[in-house]
């Protein structure tokens, strides 16, 4: 790739850095980086913590509008194209890697995003976690090889 290219990429890249230490701002801010929130939420007979319907809510308020207007749009501010999902089928893979991630989040109380912030503040059971989840990414990507 030509430096010209890389310049080119540059806001692209800038931006996706800053709207992504956003997000761990506003998880750190939340208190979502703490599993014990998170397990509080999910269990319902033992002082329900209802903190992670409200972040859920302030997400789809502020994203719901955006997703309209990004829609309506025929390419995005900083790129040459949009990358939405455009699949809408449920496959095995979809249903048992959803559940997987669900047991996962409901056991040890961080998803990725959360996780990969509070490793990054230094949690010891959070860089356990994101180790766990890089070593099943490649797992996954050597079984979708093999096949």
């Amino acid at each position: 790739m030509s430096v010209v290219g890389r310049d080119r990429r540059a806001p692209e890249l800038l931006t996706a850095i800053a709207l992504g230490a956003l997000f761990g701002v506003g998880l750190l801010i939340s208190g979502m980086t703490d599993p014990a929130r998170v397990v509080g939420f999910l269990q319902l007979d033992r002082g329900w913590d209802p903190t992670l319907a409200f972040v859920m809510a302030g997400a789809i308020a502020v994203n719901a509008p955006l997703l309209a207007w990004t829609r309506r749009r025929s390419r995005p501010l900083l790129g040459a194209r949009f990358h939405l999902p455009t699949r809408r089928d449920l496959d095995l893979p979809l249903v048992l890697g959803a559940a997987i991630f669900g047991v996962g989040w409901g056991l040890a109380g961080l998803c990725p995003g959360p996780g990969i912030v509070a490793a990054g503040a230094g949690s010891g059971p959070a860089l356990g976690f994101v180790a766990a989840m890089l070593v099943g990414m490649a797992v996954t990507r050597a079984v979708k090889r093999r096949r």
